[in-house]
């Protein structure tokens, strides 16, 4: 039995760095929101949001429950995320089918489990 079916209370956070197309620079300032969601047939569960810091990062903490609901009972969620510029979307990553969090995290105590999701270039 997996580790997060056991522990639903189990806190993640999903990180991802976002750098702009041509500079390579880091995507930051208070005009751009990260906002994440499970995918799932009928409805998609969203996940949370996050700011982007000065280094291009977002960081979404949240809970098992989170992507998971009697309705939809799952371990592997299919997570994508969206980046918004003044509430405009500007990228939509791929959905990421099926995310073994437990085989990807790494733990850093006090902050629970952490998903890294990659770079991703995008038009700033």
């Amino acid at each position: 039995m997996s580790k997060l079916s056991l522990d639903s209370d189990m806190m993640f956070e999903i990180t991802a760095r976002f750098i702009a197309k041509g500079s390579d620079a880091p995507v930051t300032g208070d005009a751009y929101r990260v906002r994440l969601f499970d995918k799932d047939i009928f409805d998609n569960d969203f996940i949370g949001e996050s700011g982007i810091d000065s280094n291009g990062y977002a960081k979404i903490a949240f809970r098992h429950q989170a992507f998971g609901d009697l309705a939809n009972i799952e371990t592997f969620p299919d997570f994508y995320f969206v980046v918004y510029k003044n509430d405009v979307p500007v990228f939509q990553s791929q959905v990421m089918q099926d995310i073994d969090l437990e085989t990807i995290q790494q733990y850093k105590k006090g902050e629970g489990e952490v998903v890294d999701l990659g770079t991703y270039l995008i038009d700033a």
